[in-house]
């Protein structure tokens, strides 16, 4: 078992070294000039090159990977080129918002999604079935940023329950903190809700047409037994494996979603790192983004072990 872990986490190393060259080289090779930009429009190529040099964006491509690569080593984002504070300190700054809108996302997704798969699986060509996956099909035509709207103008606008828009932080009250937030966890969760309850479903349509299923029927087990205790853990190994794929769409939507109700998160930081071309930001939220992702993924390989062991072998 410890040797299997090992295995696993030494694995997720080259590929966080590839995503490093990756981003390094698409910021670095995309158009435009950071020293230009930060010169501005009146300065000389002498006060840009001058510029170019003092960033050390000069040098050959691979030195500059070299000592990006040791910057990271030593938790070292670098530093913004607009507020020429640290990146680190300036995700510090952003990442509760973040957090606490993914975290609740992936609670509230998960509990919503799994039931609801289970029992369309169970209740298999009815009108729960039927609905189900119309909700499956609109959950993924649907943008997020529609949903986002549709949600702030029903129930911030018109009804007045909850606020447009912000961000409270827990310290000043947990309601406060959860109010700003149920809007946009509806919104961001409602794609991850029907990716989930998709793929349950249709994991637990095989499980229950398996040998042991009828067994268990034929042994006069009741159905909430048949399906959470049976059922449910034999499928648990692709709900499980979605539900880490499905990080991916909470980071991309967690962008849009911190946008549309003004969330100061990493979302927004990326966003105004972007139009500004302030590369060292670009990269560093780019980078820790990639690095949760590999993260959870490498998180729910090890969960296979406890769902299925033969997996560690």
């Amino acid at each position: 078992m410890l040797a299997y872990i090992a295995r696993r986490i030494l694995s997720t190393i080259p590929v966080m070294l590839v995503v490093a060259f990756v981003v390094f080289s698409m910021l670095i090779l995309s158009p435009g000039d950071p020293a230009a930009v930060i010169a501005g429009d009146q300065a000389t190529p002498e006060d840009v090159e001058r510029i170019r040099a003092a960033l050390g964006l000069d040098r050959p491509f691979f030195v500059q990977f070299a000592e990006f690569l040791w910057r990271l080593v030593n938790f070292d984002l670098g530093t913004s080129i607009f507020t020429n504070l640290p990146v680190t300190h300036m995700i510090a700054q952003r990442i509760e918002p973040t957090v606490a809108l993914m975290v609740l996302t992936i609670l509230f997704s998960v509990t919503i999604a799994v039931p609801m798969g289970v029992i369309a699986a169970w209740k298999a060509g009815s009108w729960i079935d039927r609905a189900v996956m119309v909700f499956a099909v609109l959950g993924f035509s649907v943008p997020v940023f529609v949903i986002g709207y549709l949600l702030a103008y029903i129930f911030a606008l018109e009804l007045d329950w909850l606020p447009v828009q912000g961000y409270t932080p827990i310290a000043r009250g947990f309601w406060p903190f959860l109010e700003n937030l149920i809007l946009p966890t509806i919104a961001l969760g409602s794609v991850y809700i029907a990716l989930i309850a998709r793929i349950t479903r249709a994991t637990m349509l095989e499980v229950l047409a398996q040998d042991y299923i009828r067994t268990a029927k034929a042994k006069g087990l009741g159905t909430r037994p048949i399906l959470f205790l049976h059922a449910l853990k034999n499928a648990a190994v692709p709900i499980s494996t979605v539900v880490g794929i499905g990080i991916a769409l909470l980071i991309g939507g967690a962008v849009v979603t911190e946008s549309v109700f003004a969330i100061p998160g990493l979302g927004r930081l990326t966003v105004d790192a972007i139009l500004r071309r302030d590369y060292p930001v670009i990269q560093g939220v780019v980078l820790l983004f990639s690095f949760v992702y590999v993260l959870v993924n490498l998180m729910i390989d090890l969960l296979y072990t406890v769902f299925d062991p033969r997996i560690r072998y």
